[in-house]
């Protein structure tokens, strides 16, 4: 019997290596950004066409590479970052796998022109799955340009399960955002298919947070800073009444590089304990730099999993300094108001010498001694008599007026004996600012607001999506919010399903958003949750025929705009709510799938006391 188990060939090993390295075009991004920075550039371009699954290039000015450079580079496990062991444990660079370069390669067809500046020419070469087709010498200029194309376009079932455009495009931007916000000492630009999205400038930490997040981001941020022997804790977390409900704006850097980390997540949510409204999330910018033999960072391969030796006292770092932070917030924003004439040096205070006040009083003060003319006059009142009328007058038109008044009257009766026959036929009230109750015939009907008002938002809204356009408000104050660049690239997208719901836009590009109208249900106060929920909803990774698109924003908005539990209602208002209820097509459950109402008859109550 022969043997069965041979050696892959190097192509297969380096799909198969890709496997983990390459998941998507954001991962390639994040590499060569990497590399980029490795490299010590100070000037990183970014160009991305079709989302990546045309064109991915990078170019910077970089330390470059020479021949024999740039053909090692793309060979597995080869690397200048590291050359023993324990080199894994004091890591200066990001780069240290020796893997990237080679499995990217193996899926793409991949152009490299470098040189380095004591070179008189740089190297150009070019490698489709694994195997150089042409290597030479090239005039170029300081630096590498490294562009791939056509990923996975010999695994294609790996590119068969690509997200849309939209979503790679997004998961692109959050590479670049992580890369560029741990270095504001290089300038960065980031364009998709020939529109520039980031032309970011050398700044600091601040300014190129402001510069990614929007200029409305600045008054959102409260410095944090404390140095510790075991950790430094530098950055930025946001105030808390900007928190929101998703988690998009939570960045960790530790030693200058992303990471993902529940347990320090939780010590900065703890810190805001009693701060945050229910299910809002705090926003933070925070840069970690700990020992570079205290933290693991060979875990997997993409390097955001990190393991650290004392977990526990980081936590606790994280948590005081950050509360720290907040206390400092709280006590400058009272004080904001107050003049610096009032403000007394401590030392000042501290060595002056209290005296008793002394009160004077006048003992000839008589409050009833009335003033001469002489030190004060009044002016006084003159009193004009109305003129007469004859009284005929009063009477005039007596014929028209009684009629009016007798019908009116009449009707008015009328109105209020249907009203209290009507009362007294339904009787409702609401439990617990939680459920609408209404007595019937049979029993009692049950019914949750919340979910009642999201069915009928939901259908009213499906109809103006997919049949008539919604009834808009127009406002006398444009509302103006500050978004991120990729949140603002969804609301284009969706700006004309949400025009036939009701939303004026005036202005919708960059970072900034516009309102001049919105959905008669919408309050002014809502708009900034409504928005961030439907972006939120859009930016998951969901396949897209689960729901179409009218109907996915219909439920979003339906549930972000619906009464909530806790709110208190007038018996008018439960009984329009009851009535809209019955009048949709679904009353039962709600467009998730969960009941609405129960009935409880009079023998299921009758049994509960047997």
């Amino acid at each position: 019997m022969s043997d069965i188990i041979k050696l892959l060939p190097d192509h297969v090993a380096n799909q198969i290596a890709a496997g983990e390295v390459v998941q998507r075009p954001a991962s390639v991004v994040k590499e060569l950004l990497e590399n980029a920075i490795d490299a010590g550039a100070t000037n990183v371009q970014l160009i991305i066409k079709d989302a990546g699954k045309t064109l991915i290039q990078v170019i910077d000015n970089g330390n470059g590479m020479s021949m024999t450079d740039a053909r090692m580079a793309f060979e597995r496990h080869a690397t200048s970052k590291i050359s023993t062991a324990d080199d894994l444990f004091n890591l200066y660079t990001k780069g240290f796998r020796g893997e990237a370069l080679a499995s990217v390669a193996a899926i793409s067809q991949v152009s490299v022109k470098s040189k380095r500046q004591e070179d008189d020419l740089g190297t150009l070469l070019e490698i489709e799955g694994s195997k150089v087709t042409r290597q030479e010498p090239v005039v170029t200029s300081q630096g590498t340009m490294i562009s791939v194309r056509n990923l996975f376009y010999n695994v294609p079932a790996r590119r068969k399960f690509l997200k849309s455009d939209q979503v790679e495009l997004r998961n692109i931007t959050d590479e670049f955002h992580r890369v560029a916000m741990v270095h504001p000492e290089v300038a960065m630009s980031f364009s998709h298919n020939d529109t520039s999205l980031f032309n970011l400038v050398k700044s600091t930490y601040r300014q190129r947070i402001v510069g990614i997040m929007g200029s409305k981001t600045n008054e959102k941020l409260v410095p944090v800073e404390e140095e510790t022997e075991l950790m430094t804790v530098k950055g930025f977390i946001g105030k808390p009444e900007f928190a929101r409900k998703t988690r998009g704006l939570q960045y960790f850097f530790v030693n200058n590089r992303f990471i993902k980390h529940n347990y320090l997540n939780h010590a900065v949510a703890s810190a805001f304990e009693g701060l945050l409204k229910d299910k809002s999330n705090p926003s933070y910018f925070l840069y970690l730099t700990v020992p570079r033999d205290s933290v693991d960072i060979n875990i997997h391969p993409t390097k955001t999993e990190v393991k650290f030796d004392d977990e526990h006292s980081l936590y606790a770092i994280l948590r005081a300094s950050v509360k720290h932070a907040l206390g400092q917030f709280s006590v400058n924003a009272i004080d904001f108001q107050q003049e610096k004439q009032y403000e007394v040096p401590y030392d000042v205070a501290k060595n002056a010498h209290s005296q008793v006040p002394k009160i004077e009083v006048n003992h000839d003060f008589n409050p009833f001694q009335q003033e001469s003319n002489t030190n004060k006059s009044y002016p006084t009142p003159s009193f004009q008599k109305p003129p007469t009328q004859p009284w005929e007058a009063l009477y005039a038109g007596i014929e028209e007026t009684t009629q009016l008044t007798d019908e009116t009257h009449m009707q008015g009766s009328t109105s209020s004996m249907f009203q209290q026959a009507e009362v007294e036929q339904r009787n409702i009230f609401q439990l617990q600012r939680k459920f609408v109750i209404s007595t019937l015939k049979s029993g009692l009907l049950v019914v949750n607001q919340q979910r009642a008002h999201e069915r009928i938002l939901y259908e009213k809204l499906l109809r103006q999506l997919t049949v008539q356009n919604g009834v808009s408000q127009q406002l006398l104050f444009p509302i103006k919010l500050n978004l991120p660049v990729d949140e603002v690239a969804v609301l284009i997208n969706l700006q004309e399903e949400l025009e036939h719901t009701g939303f004026l836009f005036k202005t919708l590009e960059h970072n900034v958003v516009e309102i001049e109208g919105l959905p008669l249900e919408l309050k002014e106060k809502d708009v900034p949750f409504v928005l961030e929920a439907v972006i939120a909803k859009e930016q998951q990774d969901l396949p897209e025929n689960t729901y179409s698109p009218a109907d996915r924003l219909a439920q979003t908005m339906a549930v972000t705009m619906s009464i909530k539990t806790g709110e208190a209602l007038n018996s008018q208002a439960m009984e329009n709510l009851v009535d809209e209820l019955f009048a949709c097509k679904e009353p039962e459950v709600t467009a998730s799938g969960k009941k609405i109402f129960i009935n409880l008859s009079g023998d299921s109550l009758h049994s509960k006391f047997n």
